[in-house]
């Protein structure tokens, strides 16, 4: 009976860890197991699910950044992780620390390749966002979102962020536009961690687009 019991203990401890007991031990392993985390917390509709994929993520992007500190990919992993644990629950800063840390890592991605089309994105949200006083930049985050579309058609966070700063600016033609095709990308390609946020978003436009008419 108590072997019955441990296997039984055992079998459960590991369908709630898949992600440790998978992770392989090579910098892109963890790497892509990192951003599937982040991806996955995204989807969740669980704030203690959604928390505990991103803590995950966290250290497994660490634990590659430490394995090799030039992979400029597993600096975007660990920013993906750390800026969804900071916006948890909302867009509001809740750590100035935590806010550093995300932003040192989404520089050190574009330091180590400048090219990298995801930590353009997410630099371009975060200057349309960010007040000035912490870095933001809304002329130079649009032209980054604008770019990362051109050379990416399947972007879909670059034309969700690229839609609210259109309808701010009263283009709400051009923000509908933007917002649907994010949605339908997402669908097409199976994004689902993006799914949820361009039906939010898509609605939102569609809405300030009818009262402005």
């Amino acid at each position: 009976m108590k072997r019955i019991m441990a296997a039984g203990l055992l079998a459960v401890s590991t369908a709630l860890l898949p992600t440790v007991v998978q992770a392989g031990g090579s910098v892109r392993d963890l790497t892509r197991q990192a951003r599937m985390e982040c991806n996955h917390g995204r989807a969740a509709m669980e704030r203690g699910a959604r928390l505990a994929h991103f803590q995950q993520g966290q250290a497994l992007a660490e634990r590659a950044v430490a394995l090799d500190e030039q992979y400029a990919d597993a600096h975007f992993a660990l920013f993906c992780n750390l800026g969804e644990q900071l916006r948890l629950d909302g867009e509001a800063m809740t750590s100035v620390f935590g806010f550093r840390r995300m932003m040192n890592e989404l520089d050190r991605t574009l330091e180590l390749n400048p090219s990298h089309l995801d930590a353009l994105s997410a630099k371009g949200t975060l200057l349309v966002k960010l007040p000035r006083v912490l870095g933001g930049d809304p002329e130079r985050g649009e032209q980054l979102l604008q770019q990362v579309i051109k050379k990416e058609p399947k972007a879909v966070n670059a034309r969700l962020a690229l839609a609210k700063v259109r309808c701010e600016r009263g283009r709400h033609r051009e923000a509908v536009t933007l917002a649907s095709d994010a949605l339908t990308i997402a669908r097409k390609h199976e994004r689902t961690e993006f799914i949820s946020e361009a039906k939010a978003v898509l609605q939102q436009v569609r809405a300030n687009a009818a009262k402005a008419n």
